[in-house]
Formats: structure tokens, C-alpha cells, sequence
């Protein structure tokens, strides 16, 4: 979830002219980044080699 600070700051960083996409996009990336964070934080987070495992999946 973003926060309206965020969500200020990251309209205050556009320029004076924007698409509303570009806005989306970048939101979308802040929340992701978030999450991540958040993940990390509370140990949610695999390990090079259970993610090296999670790769081969894909790959079978």
C-alpha cells in the first residue's frame, strides 16, 4: 500500500506536463518496491539456492 506522502512525493518529482500512464506506472513500481521491502522485513525472502530451485521449475 502507498502512502499520500508517497504518493506526493512522487507527483512532485514529474514535470510540469505528465501522461496519467507514466504516473501509474511509476506508482506501480513504488508499491512494488514497498511490498518488497515489507517482505524482506518480516523474512519472507528465499534463499539463492530456493531460488535457484524456483528458476528450474520454470525451465521443466
Amino acid at each position: 500500500m502507498i502512502t499520500k506522502a508517497k504518493l506526493k512525493e512522487q507527483i512532485d518529482s514529474f514535470p510540469e506536463q505528465f501522461s496519467i500512464d507514466d504516473l501509474i506506472e511509476r506508482l506501480i513500481l513504488v508499491e512494488k518496491i514497498e511490498n518488497g521491502k515489507i517482505q524482506s522485513e518480516n523474512g519472507e525472502v528465499l534463499s539463492e539456492s530456493e531460488f535457484d530451485k524456483e528458476i528450474d521449475k520454470w525451465f521443466e
